[in-house]
Formats: structure tokens, sequence, C-alpha cells
């Protein structure tokens, strides 16, 4: 129970919660996932966690692919309809979702991890069955969820198969025998229809678990593949480091106690501001604390120590990094964004030159004020580019090999 208090939003319910511990039997937890993306961040991984903390002590994790509710598709945070994903795509995502899960997840062991797909019974189930299961759920109870809600009231519409959704995401929970589920708060709805079910068939109602769900790197809105606010599970450690890095000062500690095992107490000297003998709160150390931790405990210690320091050299210090990659180019004038558009093919034009609208662009340690400014590489030197935060490049010229 402490464990969990931290990266803990709600409980429905508690004293079930705890019946369910003392009751000493191998326990199933629900984790349902409709695969429209291979792509976890830190927000998913925080349920994770605590999944793999109810693995070590011999609980079932039941990972239950959504490859009909897929086809369906979850209206949780969407404004509008989308365009449901064929068959063949839900089950190449989902293969990505499996290697991805297992980096947290004991996924080798049937006796804690098995998988599960919901077209087991829904692709079995007839009309008739569904509208008996739909018996008794109104519109109103439907249309209550706050989504919904927002979605009329701006002027947009609900379509019948987004409504339906809930139903066929409580039923999932019956079929599987739920125990416990572990969510982000925005499934809570979702999943407490599962509880309706399970109550309706004789089952024991599932205890649901919400979890918290902190706002981005952007200090707004959760994080998004979409919005690009967020810190991947699959990010290398200069990535996540240098990502951690750009957090806003406001949201280090939620950060710090959702996404690392970081003690409560050294939270609290990191984030401290109050006292008239306080030390002024650092924003940039407490940030570098949390991105080490953060490294530390997908990457381990070393790369965090390593990472730790190369930022430290290269921000702090103002040195260019030493393993920057090397970029051969003919010898002669180039324009910047010609240069940029070379050292960096996955960039736009349009996302160069807004780099180097902010001034996130150097040449040699000087800013690049405009796409057209002619940048020389000579024989027999290396020009340093700098992109943004985190992209690093020496570019020399062919046959090239000395350094400036």
């Amino acid at each position: 129970m402490k464990l969990f208090a931290r990266t803990t939003d709600g409980i429905l319910s508690l004293a079930e919660f705890r019946e369910l511990l003392d009751s000493d039997r191998k326990l199933k937890i629900k984790f349902g996932t409709d695969v429209t993306a291979p792509f976890l961040h830190l927000g998913h991984a925080v349920n994770l966690w605590m999944m793999r903390e109810m693995q070590e002590r011999g609980h079932l994790v039941q990972f239950l692919i959504g490859d009909f509710t897929t086809l369906v598709g979850d209206p949780t945070g969407r404004t509008g309809s989308r365009t449901p994903p064929s068959r063949e795509d839900i089950e190449r995502d989902a293969e990505a979702f499996i290697r991805q899960v297992g980096t947290v997840l004991i996924t080798d062991d049937p006796e804690v991890f098995e998988v599960r797909r919901n077209s087991e019974w829904w692709d079995k189930t007839t009309l008739v069955d569904f509208m008996k299961l739909a018996n008794g759920v109104t519109s109103t109870k439907l249309l209550s969820r706050d989504m919904f809600r927002s979605r009329l009231e701006s002027g947009g519409e609900v379509r019948v198969d987004e409504m339906l959704y809930p139903i066929l995401q409580g039923w999932d929970s019956v079929q599987l025998g739920s125990d416990m589920t572990i969510v982000g708060s925005d499934q809570l709805f979702n999943e407490s229809m599962g509880r309706t079910f399970q109550e309706r068939s004789g089952q024991k109602p599932q205890v649901v678990i919400t979890t918290r769900i902190t706002p981005g790197l952007d200090g707004v809105h959760k994080q998004s593949k979409t919005i690009g606010n967020y810190i991947a599970i699959d990010d290398d450690a200069r990535t996540m480091f240098g990502k951690a890095m750009s957090l806003p000062d406001n949201l280090i500690r939620s950060w710090l106690e959702v996404y690392t095992t970081m003690p409560a107490e050294r939270i609290d000297a990191l984030c401290a501001t109050v006292g008239p003998e306080s030390e002024p709160f650092d924003g940039r150390k407490a940030k570098a604390a949390l991105a080490r931790a953060l490294v530390e405990r997908w990457h381990g210690p070393e790369e965090a120590r390593a990472e730790a320091e190369w930022f430290d050299r290269t921000f702090s210090s103002r040195e260019f990094p030493g393993d920057a990659p090397i970029i051969r180019l003919d010898a002669k004038k180039y324009r910047a964004i010609e240069l940029l558009a070379l050292a960096a093919p996955n960039l736009s034009r349009s996302e160069i030159r807004r780099l180097i609208a902010s001034r996130a662009v150097e040449a040699n340690g000087r800013c690049v004020d405009s796409g057209e400014q002619q940048i020389p590489l000579k024989e027999g030197a290396f020009v340093e580019l700098r992109l943004g935060r985190r992209r690093f490049f020496r570019i020399g010229a062919q046959g090239g090999d000395a350094m400036n």
C-alpha cells in the first residue's frame, strides 16, 4: 500500500483492495490496451512498474490486446472520429507493444504473464448476445462521460460505436475474471463499467486503481506522441536526459514522485522552497537529479553518470561534444539551410527554419541568423554545428582529416 501511494490517484475501492491483498491467493491483473501505435512513454510506464511489483509477489498480469476493440477505437482523449487500422496493422503493433512492455514486466514466465486477445470472445458474440449484454445500459449513462459532454457542447458529435466502447471494454473484465486493473484516471469510466458487468455476472467486481497523470514536457497537455511532449521508454539515454532537462520547473516534484523511485526525503530537499533558512530553489540542479534518476531507472547507473557528465560538459562548460557524428561533404560554401538539411535529413526545411528563427542553431559557436547565411566548408577544417539542444555534428570536407 505504501509502495503504491505516491503514484496512485484513486482506488475503487480501498477496502476491496485490502481484502484482495489479505486473501493470499494469486490475483489476476487486467492490463488492456488498444494497439493504435507501437509507442509507450513514461506515463504508460507508471502502470507497468506497479504491475511489475505485483508480479514480483507472484500475481498474474493478463496482457489483453484489444484487437477487436481497436477496430472500434477508444474515444478517450479524442475530439472527433478516426480511421480504424487493419487487422494486419493491429497484429504488427501488438508485437511491438509486447516488446516494449517487456522492458518492465516479466514476460517470459507464464506464471506471472499471459497474452490474451479480446477477439477470442467478441468474434464469437452474436448480435442477439450483444443486445442482451447492452440491456440496462442507458444512453444517459454513456453520454455522461466528460469527453462526450465536451464534444457535444463544442458542437461535435458522438458516434454510436464510440458510445458502445465502454460496454466492450467492461465485458472484457468478465471474460478475464479480472481481480484488479491499474489504469490512468482517464480510464475510470470504462473500467467501472467492467465492475458493473462483473456484478451482473455473479463475479466479485474488479478493484480499479487509477494512477496519477502529469502534464508532459510542455507543462500543459499529458504526454502525447502527436504533441511531442513526451519521454518514450525506448528513448536512448542521451535523449531521455536531454528531454528531462527541458521540463518546466513547476513540474519537477510531480515527475520525481511519479516517474522515479527517489526517496521522498531527497525529493523534499531538492524541491524545498519554504522557510527563511532554506536554500533558494535550484531548478537546474533538481532537473539534473530528475534526469539522472530517469536514465538510471531505464538504462542503469553507469549510463546515468556518463550522461550527467556529458550534459554538464556540453551545456555548462560549453564544450562541443567529442563524440558528435562526423559528416563528409564537398569543400565549398553552403547556404545554412542547405548544410543543415544535409546534416539532419530527418528534419523538414520548415523545422530547420523554426530552429534558426528561435536562435537555436550555431556554427562554430556563432548563432546562425538566417537560412541564407553562407557557411564555408574548407579542406583540413571542420564546421561544428549545433541544432537545438541535443543535435551536434562535425562537418568536414571530403578527404579532410584535420580537426579545428
